[in-house]
């Protein structure tokens, strides 16, 4: 009994020093952003959603068509890539997903007010 209880702990403390869980390494979007501000905090623009959008990984949102967006920052496109802007959803209808900022296609909305221009560049991380 008193060996089954010392394996039991080896194999907890062996399992804590070596995880089986590890994070999934995903490409960067974009090596530069455009924000209003170094710390890309500030609303940018105001966007309505022209199509609904399912988000392929968690750096992205769900957007649905007439939803109306916060912008944040907008990526600086790299050969290769899309163009995508970070914002947040607006409204009390999407109240439970408000706050959640995340990337989509700016193909896929029209700005429909501008706040400021997003002209400082800042390195993404």
């Amino acid at each position: 009994m008193t060996h089954r209880v010392y394996l039991v702990v080896l194999l907890l403390c062996l399992g804590l020093m070596c995880p089986l869980v590890t994070g999934i390494f995903m490409d960067k979007l974009a090596s530069k952003k455009l924000c209003a501000d170094d710390n890309c905090v500030y609303t940018i623009s105001l966007a309505r959603a022209e199509e609904d959008y399912n988000a392929p990984d968690c750096r992205f949102i769900n957007i649905k068509k007439g939803q109306l967006i916060y912008v944040y920052s907008k990526l600086v496109k790299e050969k290769d890539s899309g163009e995508f802007w970070a914002g947040s959803v607006y409204g009390e209808q999407y109240e439970d997903h408000m706050g959640t900022v995340g990337y989509f296609p700016s193909s896929l909305v029209s700005e429909q007010h501008v706040y400021q221009e997003a002209n400082k560049t800042v390195p993404t991380t």
